[in-house]
Formats: structure tokens, sequence, C-alpha cells
């Protein structure tokens, strides 16, 4: 790693990733609360305004294996602008959409928003010394976190302040990308280590139809029905697809993801934490939000809350994962970053099983949500800086990548499996959840990152240190000079 701590250059890098993180977070937050005013705006059936989510999750998948090992062959920062110019874009045409294929066309352009990220981690950690990229990387993920927080809580009074009116809303939502895209061409500095080889089209290719065929089907498998043909038939496809992709990568000298690093005994079980991260964290977002809306009265469970009372709870364990993301670095100096992880894990563990004999009052169901709030701020904090820090230095924003795809297909797998859950076991003859749904899902949560615990504690002959040794440049790589 290049490190050049002390200029007041440097400093201000990390200022300006940090708004740009901040931007990120509040476009992917004010996403979803803006679902029902898309779908009135153009006209379309709540099946099809899903779709304004779900293809920009769809584009991110794809784009950010391939936008990270661009930056660590040709620059982080070059590719930081391409992905904030690209990001502009779509901002402007769902801005402007006359109709639902531009509107589309829009959120697609607007999927290297999760490629920023691991290209500013790239960027940080050829940049800074250890300990700075390490706050750092803190400091961005909270920073994205809160982003989120704002942009889910901000959006409706942004939308009511500006008359009801959505089109206003997103062209101020443009403004604030196009205003990042611009300010990365000011005090940026380019990062120096360049990574050996040349692009993976192929393998980036044949990676993209593999996640669309798992993220497409896992989208639409209720819908379809689990059992059904097309839903098995696309598993079975994505299947097919990622072990081919698997056997290219396994055998290419300059493979798009070096795979056996990635199962390497003392890096795989931060990669799987990674996927169960996102399977507690992202696919259990709406869990909580129904198990609160539901009448006791009606259902036996629930506290019959409002919209803005499940607001008010709601974003009680978001705040407390800001809270952790942004101790995350202070902590792991003190213990180092292993032990902090696991301590995450503990965290949500407590907070799942917690669940189970808490949900009948609303305050310890409150706590019993921060502490699952905390463990996913320190996680988010802690497992992408242990995945770098275990990368080659030519690899960075390659690793965070896998890393962000990872937690993303896990958020779909989770997401998946718990609408499974709530729609299976249900209330007699009804279609309402029953109280077994919601305490199944918190025992198979909780065990899940049990298990992710006992996938780290598996790493043997590895120490808890507080400083991760340095991982050298591989033989080959090219050092240049500042951009």
């Amino acid at each position: 790693m290049s490190a050049d701590p002390g200029t007041p250059k440097v400093r201000a890098v990390v200022g300006l990733l940090v708004a740009f993180e901040l931007v990120s977070g509040f476009l992917q937050g004010a996403a979803v609360p803006l679902v029902p005013e898309i779908q009135d705006w153009q006209g379309i059936s709540t099946g099809q305004a899903q779709w304004f989510t779900s293809v920009q999750y769809l584009a991110a998948a794809i784009s950010v294996p391939a936008f990270g090992r661009l930056g660590d062959l040709h620059g982080h920062r070059r590719m930081l602008r391409v992905s904030l110019g690209i990001v502009a874009a779509g901002t402007v045409l769902v801005a402007c959409a006359p109709n639902l294929g531009v509107l589309l066309l829009g959120r697609a352009l607007m999927g290297p928003l999760a490629a920023l990220l691991p290209l500013e981690i790239g960027l940080v950690r050829d940049r800074l010394s250890v300990d700075g990229g390490r706050r750092a990387v803190g400091m961005l993920v909270g920073a994205l976190t809160l982003g989120t927080v704002l942009g889910h809580g901000l959006v409706g009074p942004l939308l009511t302040l500006l008359g009801g009116d959505l089109r206003p809303t997103l062209i101020v939502l443009a403004v604030s990308a196009v205003g990042c895209l611009v300010l990365s061409f000011t005090a940026i500095p380019e990062s120096r280590t360049r990574g050996r080889g040349r692009m993976d089209w192929s393998g980036a290719a044949l990676l993209a139809l593999a996640l669309v065929a798992l993220l497409g089907t896992v989208s639409r498998g209720a819908a379809w029905g689990w059992a059904s043909a097309p839903t098995l038939g696309g598993l079975l496809l994505s299947a097919v697809l990622f072990t081919a992709w698997t056997k290219v990568q396994l055998v290419r000298p300059h493979a798009l993801v070096d795979v056996r690093a990635v199962a390497r005994r003392d890096s795989a079980p931060y990669y799987t934490s990674g996927f169960v991260l996102g399977a507690v964290m992202l696919g259990g977002q709406s869990v909580a939000v129904s198990f609160m809306a539901a009448s006791p009265a009606e259902t036996g469970y629930g506290f019959d809350l409002a919209a803005w009372q499940i607001s008010l709870y709601g974003v009680i364990p978001n705040i407390m994962a800001f809270a952790g993301s942004a101790l995350c670095a202070r902590l792991a100096t003190r213990i180092g970053y292993r032990k902090l992880l696991l301590i995450a894990f503990g965290l949500l563990t407590v907070g799942y099983v917690s669940l189970l004999g808490v949900h009948s009052g609303l305050a310890p169901f409150a706590v019993a949500n921060a502490l699952v709030g905390v463990g996913c701020g320190l996680a988010l904090g802690g497992l992408p800086t242990v995945i770098v820090e275990g990368s080659a230095a030519d690899r960075t924003a390659s690793a965070t990548a896998v890393y962000n795809n990872l937690k993303t297909l896990g958020g779909s797998v989770g997401g998946a499996v718990f609408a499974v859950a709530l729609g299976s076991l249900v209330i007699g003859a009804t279609d309402t959840p029953s109280l077994t749904a919601y305490l199944t899902i918190w025992t198979g949560g909780g065990a899940a990152c049990a298990l992710a615990i006992l996938a780290q504690l598996g790493l043997s002959g590895r120490k808890s240190g507080t400083r991760a040794p340095a991982v050298p440049a591989p033989a080959g790589s090219v050092s240049e000079g500042p951009g």
C-alpha cells in the first residue's frame, strides 16, 4: 500500500468520498418510499412499479465486478468518475422520463451507485496508511448508512415541500448526482498501483448472464410459484452458468475474479459472512415493518402502529447501524477486526434470538432490533476492511466488489426465503402470516448469524491482532505517479 497520509490533498479526498457516499445512500434510500408515487405517476400496476427498484439491483450486480476490476487496471479515480457520470445520466433520465421504458432505463443506469464504495476503498487503500485507510473505510460505510437513513426519512417531507409533485423531487435527486460528478473533477488524486493484465470481458458477460438468471428468477419466484417450471428452470440455468463461469475464471490468467483467493481458508468465511449479512439485513427489511403494522386483535401479534410510528421505530436500527459503523475503526484498534466481527455477528445472533421472547412488548422489541442494528453497523464497517487487507494490492476494488455482490445476493435469497415463510405459514385459510412465520424467520436469521460465527472461529492458527499484516503488491504490478 502506498502511504501519503499527511498531505491536505489526501484529507480532502476522504471528505469528498464521504460526500459521494452520503448522496449515494440518499439516492438508494429514497427509492423505496417513492414506489407508490411512481406507480401513480406512470399509471402502472404494483408489479410493474416494483421494477423501479429491482432493475437497479440487477444492474448493480452486473456492473460492480466489472467496474471494480476496471478500477484496479486503469485507476480508481477514473472509474469513479465514469460511474458518477453514468449515475448522473440515469437520474436525469428518471426525472425526465416520458414513459415506463425510459424510466427503467434510467434506473438501470443508476446501477453503478453500488460500484462507488469498492472504487473508493481501492483509492483510500492506495493513498493512505493502514490506520488511515481503516478510518476512511469506517467513515465511508457510515456515510452510506447515514445517507440511506436520510433518504428514506426525508424524501417524503421533500415531496410534500415541493407540493406533492414527483417530478421536481426527482429533479432534486438528479441535481445532487450531477453535483457529485462535478466535484469528482476537483481535488481527488488518482490511485498509483495498477493491476497487470487486461479486462476479462467474456468473464464479465458470463457472470452478468448468471446473475440476471438468478436474481431475475428470485425476484419473480413468488409470482411464478417456487415449484413452477420457469422458477426451477431459471435456478438450474443460473447454476449451470455460475459453474461454467467458475471454471473459466480458474483457468484464465487475468480473470475478472480471483476465485482461488475468494475460496481461501482465511478469506472464505468473511465472504460467506457478507452473504449472511445481506440475507438478514437486506432480505429482512420488510419483516419488522409488517409485524409492527399487524393488529393484535386480528392476528394475535403485532402492535397496530400507524405509518408514522412504524417510521419512527423503524429508523432505530438504522441509526444504531450508523453508530456501529462510525465506531468500527476505533473499536477495532483496541481489539482487532476479527474479534470485532465476532462481536458483530454475536450481537446479530442475540438480537434475532431475543425477538423470539420479547415480540409481545414494543419497547423490548425495539431494543432487540437496536442490537441487530449495532451488529449490522459493525459488520458493515469491519467486513470490507478484513477482506481488502487480505487481498492483493492490485485487486482491492475487485475483492470489495465480490463482497458487495455476495451481500446483494444474500439479500435477494434472504428476501425470497422470508417471502416463502410469510406466504406459506398463514392464519387458517387467509393469506395473513401467522406468528409462527415470524418466529421461523427470526430463528433462521439467528441461526445464520451463529453459523457465520462458527465459520470465523474455524480460522485456526490466526490471531485477532489490532493490525493485519500488509499484503504486498504481486510481482508485475505497475506503480505510477499520482494523477
